[in-house]
């Protein structure tokens, strides 16, 4: 779910865009990397959002080679923090529809490509 930038170039000569990375077949990749937290859906409070973000980060950042060892240390610390039953999806690539209970729910990019899905249910 990488968002696009449009690239286009004058006299019919390929132009590289500011912050695009050449790739193998000669072309531009103009897929947006983002370095840091980028929120794309939450109906959570700020408070709990501001907590689910950091932890979500750190997570990533101290499992950087296990995408399950940081689903599991941020499902285990929301549910201490915030009551049971929360779910938690860390990867690159994948698609989701999930029943949540209202105002608790967030996706959000980190580090590029790397998607976090957190969600409560009963």
């Amino acid at each position: 779910m990488a968002e696009e930038e449009a690239g286009g170039a004058a006299g019919g000569e390929a132009a590289a865009p500011t912050g695009g990375e050449a790739t193998s077949a000669g072309g531009y990749d103009y897929r947006k990397v983002h370095n840091y937290p980028l929120i794309k859906f939450s109906d959570m409070n700020e408070e709990m959002r501001v907590e689910a973000m950091e932890l979500c980060v750190t997570a990533c950042e101290k499992h950087a080679s296990s995408n399950e060892a940081a689903a599991k240390m941020i499902k285990e610390t929301m549910d201490k923090k915030f009551g049971a039953s929360w779910h938690a999806v860390v990867g690159e690539g994948y698609g989701f529809e999930v029943t949540h209970e209202v105002k608790n729910m967030m996706y959000m990019f980190f580090g590029g490509t790397m998607a976090i899905c957190l969600w409560k249910c009963a």
